[in-house]
């Protein structure tokens, strides 16, 4: 049990039948997973200050509340800088008394489930951004610096982190930064890793000042119009690029209409049979233990189908007519051109060391989005997380989270790996699978826990170092990938209102769902504004695809003020975009 100030945090294991709360004097959240063990965030008033807060029957349980927080202490009324460390001392004294309960909460089946499903998601795209990264950088960085830097960094922020919900991984704008870094190294006759040690040194002192500041508070400053464009456009980069690996096989000259046709067929079997069967908690078949395991375990499903379909298909045919690009790895763990792991540091001029500060501003500003973009969206109070935090709020977490980061960024540095930031759609998919629903789809919990995100990169850690995690994981045909990641941007935007009202545009009013702002917004005022939303995404991935991505989160930074503009203008009106944009 531990209570904390800014809304006591309780946890209790309850043997018996039922819970009652008084509700004179208290406001609180509750959520309990299968295993019984509830915890509620309660924000006593001075009167019900001492008082027996709850009890159970069966099991007598008293608490007391802990004494009010000062005004003004808590993120939510926090000044943007805070004093020094005030923010992440504030995170770290919330989180760490509950850390054996965040080890006990995610021995379950639905964290094995999470934490199978997960590691395709997040080992794929390391892959995929290695092996570009490796071509780039003529080596300096490839494949293996990519998935070694994916698994260390992973397995310490789950351990460390104080929101450990989140995922932190390879994120397209990284890679682009760092593209542009060799090139630039290229032009002033540089080494590329020195430079690149420097720059990274940099960033994570800015990184290190943001956090004990607590800058993460500017955050606050964004809102769902940003959010929501954020996250349609990363579903959106990921249907689209599992399509278009599905497409390219019908027009590569080294394809054959057998192995497009077998791409198709596996690709389609893994996304059918992952989305039918995440459905089966809504069943009346079966039990509810049956149908939450179906539910749970569907993509992990989903792709041992789609491998097995593929392996029967080569068996059948021969390798050379079916056999389907898989997932590999370098058999050896050493770096990609036999280096030493760590940089020569002083192989780069004195004045490069500090001019790389100039690059390392633009990827202090690149780590930061992306981290707290992604604190935001995990710390959605529709998840109903309450461990640790002030309800309603989306910066808990966020200034330790930032601590860890620019440690993180300047170990990875040294020893030239890729650096980490919050993966935005994977850290999405990770908090919805951890989610506990009832049958009408509602979120009523969440399994807030360290264990899945810590096994998600242990396994993938395994697979870089020992060879028979390897030889499996060569069985997996890429298209059962492709399948996993249309479902996994196809579920990343369900319960999002930019896609409700996407869907809206072409739907008729008379007969359609009625949203919160149907009936108070005009459909044209609805209409114009997701249309705005909708430009926003498709310029955000034009820049992102061109040369100069590396300015992407910029323009995610920008969209306040595209917001302040059209309200400023008149184009819609203040009434309207306050309960559009919620």
């Amino acid at each position: 049990m531990a209570l904390f100030r800014h809304g006591t945090v309780v946890a209790v294991t309850i043997t018996g039948a039922a819970l009652s709360v008084p509700t004179a004097g208290f406001s609180f959240q509750h959520s309990c997973n299968a295993r019984a063990r509830c915890y509620l965030a309660v924000s006593p008033s001075s009167s019900a200050r001492g008082r027996r807060l709850f009890s159970s029957r069966n099991a007598a349980v008293a608490v007391t509340t802990a004494e009010p927080s000062e005004p003004g202490e808590g993120p939510t009324e926090a000044p943007i800088f805070e004093r020094f460390g005030a923010g992440v001392r504030r995170d770290f004294g919330r989180r760490l008394p509950l850390y054996r309960s965040d080890i006990t909460d995610g021995l379950n089946a639905q964290s094995l489930a999470t934490t199978l499903f997960l590691f395709f998601a997040c080992l794929a795209p390391a892959i995929g951004f290695g092996v570009i990264l490796g071509a780039s950088t003529s080596g300096a960085m490839g494949t293996i610096e990519m998935v070694g830097s994916t698994a260390l960094c992973g397995v310490v922020y789950a351990l460390c982190s104080a929101q450990p919900v989140q995922l932190i991984g390879p994120m397209g704008p990284n890679l682009a930064f760092s593209v542009s870094l060799a090139q630039l190294a290229r032009r002033l006759s540089l080494p590329f890793l020195p430079l690149y040690a420097w720059t990274g040194f940099w960033t994570a002192a800015i990184l290190l000042a943001a956090a004990l500041t607590s800058a993460s508070n500017l955050v606050r400053y964004l809102t769902g119009f940003t959010d929501e464009i954020f996250s349609v456009l990363i579903s959106t980069i990921f249907l689209v690029g599992a399509v278009q690996e599905v497409a390219q096989t019908f027009f590569l000259p080294t394809s054959t209409a057998t192995k497009a046709l077998l791409t198709l067929l596996c690709a389609s079997i893994t996304f059918i049979t992952s989305i039918i069967l995440k459905g089966c908690n809504k069943s009346a078949y079966f039990s509810e233990r049956v149908r939450n395991n179906l539910s749970n375990f569907a993509p992990a499903v989903g792709v041992a189908v789609g491998s097995l379909v593929a392996r029967a298909a080569r068996l059948k045919y021969g390798a050379a007519a079916a056999a389907l690009p898989a997932l590999s790895l370098p058999a050896k763990f050493s770096t990609t051109t036999g280096r030493p792991w760590l940089v020569p540091l002083l192989d780069l001029p004195v004045w490069a060391r500090w001019a790389s500060c100039l690059p390392a501003t633009l990827a202090a500003v690149l780590l930061f989005l992306d981290q707290n973009i992604t604190a935001r969206l995990v710390n959605n109070p529709r998840y109903r997380q309450v461990k640790g935090r002030d309800a309603d709020s989306l910066l808990d977490g966020m200034h330790g989270d930032m601590l860890v980061l620019s440690l993180l960024t300047a170990a990875t540095s040294a020893l030239g790996l890729p650096w980490m930031a919050g993966a935005t759609t994977r850290s999405a998919a990770h908090v919805r699978s951890l989610s506990i629903s009832d049958r009408d789809g509602n979120i009523t919990g969440t399994l807030e826990n360290r264990v899945s995100g810590f096994a998600i990169h242990a396994l993938i850690g395994g697979c870089v170092l020992l060879p028979a995690p390897r030889a499996l994981l060569a069985q997996v045909p890429l298209p059962a990938l492709s399948g996993i990641f249309l479902y996994l941007g196809l579920t990343s935007l369900q319960g999002l209102e930019l896609w409700d009202r996407i869907r809206g545009l072409f739907q008729d009013s008379s007969v359609a769902p009625q949203r919160r702002w149907s009936a108070v917004v005009p459909k044209k005022v609805t209409n114009l504004f997701t249309v705005v939303q909708m430009a926003c995404i498709y310029a955000m991935m034009k820049v992102k695809e061109s040369s100069y991505g590396v300015v992407f989160p910029l323009i995610i930074a920008l969209m306040p003020v595209l917001k302040y503009g059209l309200v400023k203008t008149g184009i819609i009106s203040k009434e309207s975009m306050d309960i559009l944009d919620r």
